[in-house]
């Protein structure tokens, strides 16, 4: 066992209430001059759904199945729980972790491969957390993850379930959040999610057609991002005769805003207006053998991916 004495669960947050939506978007876009009008719009997404964002609730019961795992496996270990966007706050969670006596912690991010708002970022605020609590203990920010079983086998399960509502030339389509082409780190993020979706693909449904196009840009015109986007290929597919897909948002660890909005609301609909059936496969969330990968991570034996260490 290691000499970590919590775990630290670290995800991007959501607003609870209507109340919520626009001081969480604020804190998103801080310092980008994001226009008032954009904010705006992204909030009616929100909206649709009663300005609740499903991540917080899925952070909860993660925490929970994270938990009920842990002590499966007689480890006493403290799961706490913190947001870069919203309560709780990262910042205030470090500071319950110092109140508490906890000296090092591990910390299991909502965000699965390599890249720089994949990864780097949340190194940058568990950094700028523990700079604002005297005292805070060392966070070391567990390994990238994509590749594991705990992770992988979800997406495989889900599309062989998906793919037993569809018509046998129904298509694989593998999204992702896109990033600018200029981002540091795209390079290793695209790889990763090509050689995941691949993974999938060939385990779930070995020679059918798959693609991994992009979703959730939200950058200027001008600003070349990471293409195709997922609806411009609905387009193509429909275009040479393909009757079916099944959507697969393997750069996804829950089913936060920018998949119950831009796959079950924009997708769908951009599907359903071109005479596509559409199925949608969910995201691990929860799922015990995702929850398991923190536990296995702080558990395997030297020798493996090490650990990114906070200061």
């Amino acid at each position: 066992m290691s000499d970590y004495d919590a775990l630290l669960l670290v995800s991007f947050g959501g607003p609870e209430g209507p109340d919520d939506v626009m001081p969480f978007l604020e804190n998103v876009t801080r310092g980008r001059n994001v226009p008032r009008e954009r904010l705006e719009h992204v909030a009616e997404h929100y909206h649709l759904f009663g300005g609740v964002s499903p991540i917080n609730e899925q952070c909860r019961r993660l925490k929970a199945a994270i938990e009920a795992d842990l002590a499966a496996h007689s480890i006493e270990l403290p799961v706490y729980w913190g947001n870069r966007n919203w309560t709780p706050y990262l910042a205030d969670t470090v500071r319950q972790m110092a109140a508490d006596g906890v000296r090092r912690a591990a910390a299991f991010v909502t965000s699965a491969y390599s890249g720089y708002s994949t990864h780097q970022q949340y190194l940058e605020d568990i950094a700028r957390a523990r700079d604002e609590v005297p005292r805070a203990p060392q966070i070391d920010k567990l390994p990238v993850y994509c590749r594991r079983p705990g992770f992988v086998d979800p997406f495989v399960d889900g599309v062989r379930d998906a793919l037993t509502r569809l018509p046998r030339d129904a298509r694989l389509v593998f999204t992702a959040h896109s990033v600018p082409l200029a981002q540091p780190g795209r390079e290793a993020y695209v790889a990763e999610l090509e050689d995941v979706a691949a993974t999938v693909a060939e385990r779930a449904a070995p020679g059918r057609p798959w693609a991994l196009v992009y979703q959730s840009r939200s950058g200027p015109p001008a600003q070349p991002w990471l293409e195709p986007d997922v609806c411009d290929h609905l387009d193509k597919l429909a275009s040479e005769g393909v009757g079916a897909v099944a959507v697969v948002p393997i750069g996804f660890v829950s089913d936060h805003m920018e998949v119950k909005y831009d796959l079950d609301v924009e997708a769908a609909d951009r599907a359903a207006a071109l005479g596509l059936r559409f199925e949608r496969v969910p995201t691990p969330g929860a799922d015990p053998r995702f929850a398991a990968l923190a536990r296995e991570l702080i558990t395997e034996p030297a020798g493996g991916a090490a650990p990114d260490a906070g200061r």
